[in-house]
């Protein structure tokens, strides 16, 4: 391309790069409703960053156009508990026994479905799991799993696994006991992101060494994931009646107060 003055090429390059960073930069997702009523609450939310929503009713698992309209929509074996996007396929934390039971008998799993369909794929054990497998994220070639906790244990376990599901670590988190445990999770600007029950209900940000536990008063216990480093996509519930349930999607920003502060 030939271009005089030499002023007048900046000047275009400048704009181009302005417009193609601003296109890049934009991101689809925003605040959205999960069309449809289910019988049993939210448990968890992800996506596939670029189109989808994926959401999580305990007994069904739902996917959505960024605008929380269904896509597709299948039952699944209870409970079904948080989840997570990786490579075409979602992870699900699921637990078909008891959870935050002392006598561990909790019967936890991972359960893998093909993110186009949701047809299931694969079923993976996790029998280290002894309270109940409810929250997963993946990071860095591992998958984090963990969940419930009996009332009195002395702090969260979280686990890490390969891709393949083999135990690589097991990780008792500093800060002590929530209640029922860990419930949602993701991973963003360098540390993990916990969502927890509780009255207020807690938020745990944790480093990626899981060295040092920092807690919020901040609800995410329904779902949280991490779109980027600055921006997340958090969940809460919406109840029309009995067994008559749904959820919604929110975007939240960083805050030095709450850890994190819904974007208006």
């Amino acid at each position: 391309m030939t271009c005089r003055p030499v002023v007048a090429c900046l000047v275009l390059s400048v704009l181009l790069t302005v417009q193609i960073t601003a296109a890049v930069a934009e991101s689809p997702f925003g605040p959205a409703t999960c069309e449809g009523l289910y019988p049993k609450h939210l448990q968890g939310i992800c996506t596939d960053n670029r189109q989808h929503i994926f959401w999580s009713f305990t007994n069904t698992i739902v996917k959505t156009d960024v605008n929380g309209k269904i896509l597709k929509r299948v039952s699944a074996d209870n409970h079904q508990g948080d989840l997570c996007y990786l490579d075409g396929r979602l992870y699900v934390a699921v637990n078909l026994g008891r959870f935050n039971d002392p006598q561990k008998r909790a019967d936890s799993w991972v359960y893998v479905f093909d993110a186009e369909n949701l047809e299931l794929l694969a079923r993976h054990p996790l029998p280290e799991l002894v309270y109940g497998a409810g929250a997963i994220a993946y990071h860095d070639g591992h998958f984090l799993v963990t969940g419930g906790l009996p009332v009195g244990a002395p702090g969260n376990l979280v686990y890490l696994y390969d891709r393949d599901f083999h135990l690589v670590k097991k990780q008792e988190l500093p800060g002590g006991y929530t209640f029922l445990g860990i419930q949602t999770a993701t991973f963003a600007d360098d540390h993990w992101w916990f969502g927890c029950y509780g009255k207020p209900t807690p938020m745990l940000v944790v480093s990626s060494d899981f060295k040092t536990v920092r807690e919020f008063n901040f609800t995410c216990c329904l779902g949280i994931v991490g779109l980027d480093a600055k921006t997340f996509l958090v969940a809460r519930g919406i109840e029309q009646g009995p067994k008559q349930l749904t959820g919604k999607v929110l975007i939240a920003v960083p805050d030095d107060k709450s850890g994190l502060a819904i974007k208006k």
